[in-house]
């Protein structure tokens, strides 16, 4: 976030509990960036972190315990927030519980605008197009595999807690909780990739986000098994950068079909590194927020807040089909 930020020309500020940190990303960056460490439980310190700020973009996870407090944050200084959080209940909380305040005070909000999350609903939202609605929507996510950041575990280990040992769907309009085994089936992604072994009722923070403003009672997920797999290996690491911008080698593609009736519509993006692709996702998001080229206030999906197929258009995909 903060090296496409820069890229973009913006000045940014980092702030968060630890300042040895900031100041190592700080010296670590090509540009100008100011350092302002404020712990999540101290609002004077993040008050004084936010002031004469544009927009906040919260990175740090879990987000069950950053959220709220960073959005109570923005809203006391009349910025907009946006956040790359993948967990599902934290992204229904700020939806639940901030949409009043942040309409009230013309604030945008735009949670889990990463990789899960605002690219699927994007993807879904220039599917569906035109269409008042769709019976379905299915992602299919298709990773050569995944090797979570500590952040990412620590955050899918708050949601496990929540759960007690149950997964979550979006099914017949709203979340349920199942406790029974997760279906593997096969997917027949587009090429290069092609049939792949599944996990079914892999639910991420799109079955969130595409719910708020698509009208469909179905949101179906599926995930490459090789990323599961790596999901659940305590010794997979992040794979090093094999390009000078940073970038992981990992690979990945995710296919939306919307169904209505015997109708189907299709969005397919390609590219590389789901972390990396993340940062673009928030800052053109924030900059679009803050050039005031968004639908609307309040608590917001990508799909709801901007022109979807526009947005898509301005990512660092390898591909990108509609139709």
């Amino acid at each position: 976030v903060v090296s496409d930020l820069l890229r973009r020309g913006w000045e940014p500020v980092l702030s968060g509990r630890d300042g040895g940190k900031l100041e190592a990303v700080a010296a670590a960056s090509d540009g100008e960036v100011d350092v302002r460490p404020a712990p999540v439980d101290d609002p004077v310190a993040l008050d004084r972190a936010l002031a004469g700020v544009a927009a906040v973009v919260n990175c740090a996870g879990p987000f069950a315990v950053t959220a709220g407090p960073v959005i109570e944050a923005a809203l006391r200084a009349g910025v907009p927030y946006l956040d790359v959080a993948a967990e599902i209940e934290a992204v229904a909380d700020t939806f639940a519980g901030y949409d009043e305040a942040a309409t009230g005070a013309g604030v945008v909000i735009v949670p889990a605008m990463a990789f899960y999350g605002g690219l699927g609903d994007l993807l879904a939202t220039a599917a569906v197009g035109d269409w008042p609605g769709a019976d379905e929507i299915c992602i299919a996510y298709a990773l050569d595999g995944w090797r979570p950041t500590v952040g990412t575990r620590a955050a899918g280990q708050v949601s496990a807690d929540r759960r007690g040992g149950r997964r979550i769907v979006y099914s017949r309009g709203r979340l349920e909780h199942r406790a029974d085994e997760a279906p593997v089936l096969d997917w027949d992604f587009p090429a290069p990739v092609g049939r792949q072994r599944v996990r079914a009722e892999f639910t991420m923070a799109d079955s969130v986000t595409i719910p708020r403003h698509l009208a469909t009672p179905e949101v179906r997920t599926f995930m490459s098994i090789a990323a599961v797999r790596d999901l659940g290996d305590p010794d997979a690491g992040l794979r090093p950068s094999d390009d000078h911008g940073g970038r992981a080698a990992q690979r990945f593609l995710v296919e939306v079909v919307a169904r209505r009736g015997a109708e189907e519509r299709r969005a397919v993006a390609r590219g590389r590194d789901i972390y990396g692709i993340s940062g673009p996702l928030a800052v053109e998001a924030a900059t679009r927020v803050v050039q005031g080229n968004v639908a609307c206030t309040g608590v917001v999906s990508a799909g709801q807040a901007f022109d979807a197929a526009d947005f898509l258009g301005a990512l660092p995909l390898e591909d990108l089909s509609v139709g």
